[in-house]
């Protein structure tokens, strides 16, 4: 009798994850290597944002909360949602989770039974298709190449919806793309979803606040409010406040979605951290003058990395709408010969080229469903960011 369990037989460890780990692995070692790979803002998380955590450690407020948050939080993103997208929730349609990766998982088990159908555009987030298998889902992956901005058509979803079909799950800005979808563009797909009444939208909202050149954000319930009860509209406070650490995520749908993912949520993990509740308040409720700032500093780094990477040999890279990630495709190296007479042959070979030629960790466009291509995050400092742009053009010109 096996030890470990089947259904760890169909996921996989986090490919990103893995990247960041050897990139701190030769770190360590005293490498000279540069990280590209982790989605993490450089800046420091906000002082009223820490100062609201300290409060809350010296008044004590250490202990357990409710499993789906404080009720001032749960607040905060009730306002925070009719603030941003005129969308009205009571705060018993809102949960905290640890994270927002935890959203996911509790949705997928909540909700899936064996067959049923989970839609997941490609390129996609690492993690999405392993939460549905890990649920007992059967992820349905359509391909959204450059050609089409790396944006789910309301075709390609047509097609890809069947009677077994119970989610979709849009990622905009995306992870690892960039790429944004305007109201125009989640328009068409929402009427295509109006004709599928099984069909919910898990919509991840995370990097909603990091996008450029005047684009304008939007989220599905908003463009169409008949999809309010269908829609699960995911977010956290790590991309935009500069907490990845703290470890916060939240979401707000329909009632009976929601008190099923605390019951699950109830049997795992209970609530999210006291602490970083507390300081999350203060994300959503405080000033939030600072990320304009951010969102400036990102966009210099964005033209510098396209530039850099369009004068590399072999390689091309469009200009994403948000987030802080490029996603150029390596095409023109696949075939080629690296000076010690090795092919690169995938994606996976140009990625470890890059890494043991110059020190440069990227992450493989295969990890993300889509290749030949790397992920760039340009969430670093501007200095380093064009060290690596130099490193790159180095390694491609070396390619023969």
């Amino acid at each position: 009798m096996a030890f470990i369990a089947d259904r760890l037989s169909r996921i996989k460890p986090s490919p990103t994850n893995a990247a960041q780990g050897k990139f701190l692995e030769m770190k360590a070692a005293g490498k000279d290597v540069i990280g590209l790979a982790a989605g993490e803002p450089d800046f420091p998380t906000p002082d009223h944002i820490k100062e609201a955590a300290i409060k809350a450690i010296h008044s004590n407020d250490t202990k357990y909360t409710a499993v789906p948050g404080t009720p001032v939080l749960r607040q905060a993103i009730c306002a925070k949602m009719k603030r941003d997208h005129g969308l009205h929730y009571k705060p018993s349609q809102t949960v905290v989770t640890s994270g927002g990766k935890q959203i996911i998982f509790n949705a997928m088990l909540a909700t899936l039974n064996p067959g049923d159908e989970v839609i997941i555009p490609a390129p996609y987030w690492v993690s999405y298709p392993e939460m549905v298998l890990f649920g007992d889902g059967t992820p349905v992956i359509v391909q959204c190449p450059e050609s089409s901005g790396f944006k789910l058509r309301p075709e390609d979803l047509e097609r890809a919806i069947t009677p077994k079909t119970k989610w979709l799950i849009l990622n905009s800005p995306s992870n690892p793309t960039g790429a944004a979808y305007t109201r125009a563009d989640l328009r068409a797909l929402c009427d295509v979803l109006l004709r599928h009444p099984q069909v919910h939208v898990l919509t991840d909202d995370m990097y909603e606040k990091l996008v450029y050149d005047d684009f304008v954000f939007a989220t599905p319930a908003e463009v169409e409010p008949k999809l309010y009860d269908r829609t699960l509209t995911m977010n956290g406070v790590s991309k935009a406040y500069n907490m990845t650490g703290w470890r916060i995520g939240y979401a707000a749908g329909p009632q009976k979605l929601i008190d099923a993912m605390i019951t699950v949520q109830s049997q795992s993990t209970s609530n999210a951290s006291s602490i970083s509740q507390a300081a999350s308040v203060a994300a959503l409720n405080g000033p939030t003058d600072f990320i304009p700032k951010n969102v400036a500093v990102f966009k210099q780094r964005r033209d510098l990395i396209v530039s850099m990477l369009n004068q590399a040999k072999g390689l091309k890279c469009p200009r994403p709408e948000g987030a802080f990630y490029v996603y150029p495709s390596c095409a023109g190296a696949i075939g080629k010969k690296t000076p010690d007479g090795k092919v690169i042959e995938s994606d996976t070979d140009f990625v470890n080229y890059l890494l043991e030629s110059e020190g440069l960790s990227v992450v493989q466009g295969s990890a993300f469903g889509q290749g030949p291509a790397f992920r760039i995050s340009y969430a670093t400092a501007t200095d380093l960011l064009e060290e690596a742009g130099r490193r790159i053009q180095r390694a491609c010109g070396a390619l023969s």
